[in-house]
């Protein structure tokens, strides 16, 4: 019924109405526009259940059946019922392209995209679940989405669905039947090749286990060990101390010269960005506080994103206004729209994150500007 030489594109799932089985058929005769494409044709292989009590969902697997039982298209799309695990081991691994276009942002994970990945099957999904973390296009495409709760649900779809198609038809497809004289898709190929050897050591759930073990159930088994009545008490005191003083706690100042000096906004990279802030403590002690630069490229909204932290040390003891001086260098090591700004943390030994308490001190807006905190 499949014809083994046409861009094959997996769905396959749980069918509740989030996860929006039917997106595909918002424009019918669009689909079948891909679906029967004279040179570049897609064939769509679609699998899943619906709970017993979920009406919804019910309704979604007729509305697929139905279009499917179309002759014009009986031999491009095809609803196979009954899915479980042994449908799944024959059914990513003949899939070229695996497909999930959720409402973002309710994808707790999608975990039949990392299947999947492990098969070398290139993935096309909405930036939501684990998609949203790993995404990068050697590994497939991410599906636009229209977020926001002031666009109306079926606009939405509409948006979504178009973008879908696009990919469909102007990425996915003409890169699928991109052929070099040897008869084979080289680019294609090349994306399957990466996926296997960068993504799929990524959904292993043996990195998820050394990585639970590594970063939380071990330094949880250590604090726990450390954590005595009389430490535990030792904290308890320690924190109750730090929120009362907290409140007076703040980012006073931020001073910045570049190394080699460079016009207002512009910087060489490898060049130096020396930080010199001086912060309120309020009473506190430097070691019961972290200052920290916090650097990063800036999206368009002057957001810091993909950030790193930079401690600077205390130099000085307090000035006639009880402020200290902190210091330390920023290297500029990336190129593009950069960020930084100055946050205070509370530390101790004992706490299990720098989160833990919730607090924090950031520059107030005008003084960030003032003091050139975001430049570009």
């Amino acid at each position: 019924m499949l014809d083994p030489d046409v861009l094959t594109i997996g769905f396959a799932r749980r069918v509740p109405s989030y996860k929006r089985l039917t997106l595909m058929l918002r424009d019918p005769e669009r689909l079948m526009e891909l679906l029967l494409h004279p040179e570049r044709p897609i064939q769509i292989v679609v699998a899943g259940k619906a709970h017993p009590a979920d009406d919804g969902g019910k309704r979604l697997v007729q509305e697929l059946v139905r279009f499917a039982d179309d002759p014009r298209v009986r031999h491009r799309l095809v609803f196979l019922p009954d899915y479980g695990m042994g449908m799944a081991q024959q059914l990513y691994p003949g899939c070229d392209v695996w497909l999930n276009n959720p409402l973002r942002p309710l994808e707790a994970c999608g975990t039949s995209g990392m299947k999947a990945a492990l098969n070398g099957c290139l993935n096309l999904s909405v930036l939501d679940g684990w998609w949203d973390e790993w995404y990068e296009p050697d590994f497939g495409w991410a599906i636009p989405t229209a977020d926001g709760d002031a666009i109306e649900e079926t606009r939405r779809d509409d948006l979504e669905a178009t973008a879908l198609y696009d990919l469909l038809e102007r990425r996915i497809a003409p890169r699928f039947y991109d052929r070099g004289p040897d008869g084979l898709p080289g680019r294609w190929i090349d994306m399957v090749r990466r996926t296997l050897t960068t993504l799929g050591p990524k959904v292993l759930a043996g990195r998820m286990v050394r990585e639970y073990v590594e970063r939380l159930y071990a330094p949880a088994a250590r604090s726990h060990r450390a954590l005595d009545p009389v430490a535990a008490a030792e904290l308890a005191t320690w924190k109750s101390r730090i929120r009362d003083a907290w409140p007076g706690v703040a980012v006073d100042h931020v001073e910045a010269h570049l190394t080699p000096p460079a016009p207002a906004g512009a910087a060489e990279l490898g060049s130096t960005l020396s930080l010199r802030v001086r912060v309120r403590l309020a009473g506190l002690a430097p070691a019961d506080v972290e200052v920290q630069a916090v650097a990063g490229r800036v999206d368009d909204t002057d957001r810091i994103t993909d950030a790193t932290h930079v401690p600077l040390k205390p130099t000085t003891g307090p000035d006639a206004e009880g402020r200290r001086l902190y210091e330390g260098p920023l290297a500029l090591d990336r190129t593009g729209p950069f960020g930084y700004t100055v946050r205070i943390l509370p530390t101790h030994h004992l706490l299990a994150s720098a989160s833990e308490l919730g607090l924090t001190a950031l520059p107030c807006d005008a003084m960030t500007e003032a003091a050139g905190v975001l430049m570009r």
